[in-house]
C-alpha cells in the first residue's frame, strides 16, 4: 500500500504540472499581449510627441512671417501718416494701424506660446524615445521567451501525459478511480499529510482510531470532511 501511496503522490506531481501548463496556455498569451501593448504605447508617445514637434515648428516659421508681414504693414501706414491731409484720412488710417497691431499682438502672443512648446517637446522627444528604446529592448527579450515557453507547451504536455498514462497504469484500479473522482472534484491537491493529527487540506480533526490505521499504510483512507486522501508523513506529522 506504501508503494501506492508513493505513486499516487507522484502522479499528483504530474498534474499539477499539467495543469501549471494549461494555465499557461492562458495567461502567457496575455503578458505577451501586455507587453507589446506597452511596446506600442511607448511608440505613440514618441511619435505623437515628435509629429507636434515638427507642428510646432512649421506653425513658428509661419508666424514669423505672418508678423513680418504684419510688421511690414505696420511700417506702410506708419509712413502714410507722414502724408495725411484730411482728419478722415487720419481717422480710418489710426484704425487700420490699431487693427493691424492688435494682430501683431495677438501673434506675438501664439508666437511665444509655440516657442514655449517646442522648448518644452524638444526635452520630451529625447526623453521617449530612450524610453522607447529600453521598452523595445527590455520587451522584445520578455517576448521572445514567452513564445519559446507557448512553443515548447505542446511537447512538454505530451511528454507529461505520457508519464502519466505509465503510472496510471500501474496503480490499482479502485484507488485511482477513487483518486481521479476528488481531482475532479477539487481540482487541485488530493494527496495529502497528516499534520497535528488533522487533515492538512480542510484541518479536520481525525480520530485517534483513522490516525493509527493511517500510521500503518496498509490501507488508503479518505478524510471523512474533505475527501481528500491521507497519508502518515514520518518526518512532518505528529
Amino acid at each position: 500500500m506504501l508503494s501506492d501511496l508513493k505513486k499516487l503522490l507522484e502522479l499528483q506531481i504530474i498534474d499539477y504540472d499539467l495543469g501549471e501548463l494549461e494555465r499557461s496556455k492562458e495567461y502567457l498569451p496575455d503578458m505577451m499581449e501586455n507587453l507589446s501593448r506597452e511596446i506600442d504605447d511607448a511608440k505613440n508617445k514618441f511619435n505623437y510627441a515628435s509629429a507636434k514637434l515638427e507642428e510646432a515648428k512649421v506653425k513658428q516659421k509661419k508666424l514669423e512671417l505672418e508678423l513680418n508681414t504684419k510688421e511690414a504693414e505696420l511700417q506702410k501706414f506708419q509712413q502714410q501718416m507722414m502724408t495725411i491731409k484730411t482728419n478722415k484720412e487720419y481717422d480710418a488710417l489710426v484704425a487700420e494701424i490699431d487693427m493691424v497691431k492688435s494682430v501683431i499682438s495677438e501673434k506675438e502672443s501664439e508666437f511665444l506660446e509655440t516657442m514655449e512648446q517646442i522648448s518644452q517637446l524638444e526635452k520630451e522627444v529625447p526623453e521617449y524615445k530612450e524610453k522607447l528604446i529600453q521598452v523595445e529592448e527590455n520587451d522584445t527579450k520578455q517576448l521572445k521567451v514567452l513564445q519559446e515557453k507557448i512553443d515548447s507547451i505542446g511537447d512538454k504536455m505530451l511528454s507529461k501525459g505520457n508519464e502519466r498514462k505509465a503510472i496510471t497504469s500501474s496503480i490499482p484500479r479502485q484507488t485511482l478511480i477513487m483518486y481521479e473522482r476528488v481531482h475532479r472534484g477539487k481540482g487541485g491537491t488530493v494527496v495529502v499529510p497528516v499534520r497535528k493529527r488533522s487533515c492538512s487540506a480542510c484541518h479536520n480533526a481525525l480520530t485517534p482510531k483513522k490516525v493509527q490505521e493511517i500510521r500503518r499504510g496498509d490501507k488508503i483512507h479518505t478524510c471523512d470532511s474533505c475527501g481528500c486522501m491521507l497519508y502518515w508523513d514520518v518526518e512532518q506529522s505528529d
